[in-house]
């Protein structure tokens, strides 16, 4: 079981990389090789490298980026849950501007389940 301590300094070195722009660099470092992620109901992705694509995927579509922050994060045992705001123009499905709750699951010291909730 990773420390309330550690998840903490863990989810402060993903936040900063994300709020840099390192959104990739997070991933490579702190998500475990059979992680499985998942948006709201759709199905969810199994494997580090099929959601590494996904990942950059999203990103190459990204034609505006506006804003992010972290509004609230909650530890647990092994789990974190943040809520963050986020802005920007996406070039399949245009403006997106809400908020959205992530809930990773980690071991180990890297995530190994992430599920994403927002308003569609």
């Amino acid at each position: 079981m990773i420390t309330a301590t550690d998840l903490s300094a863990n989810f402060e070195a993903i936040k900063s990389l994300v709020l840099q722009g390192k959104t990739m660099e997070a991933f490579e470092k702190y998500y475990g090789d059979d992680v499985v992620m998942q948006e709201n109901e759709t199905p969810a992705i199994f494997g580090k490298a099929a959601n590494r694509n996904r990942e950059l995927n999203f990103f190459s579509k990204v034609t505006e980026f506006r804003a992010m922050e972290v509004k609230a994060v909650a530890y647990g045992e092994d789990v974190i849950i943040s809520e963050w705001f986020v802005d920007y123009t996406h070039a399949e499905w245009g403006k997106v501007t809400h908020d959205q709750v992530s809930v990773q699951r980690w071991k180990d010291g890297k995530v190994v389940h992430e599920r994403f909730y927002y308003a569609t």
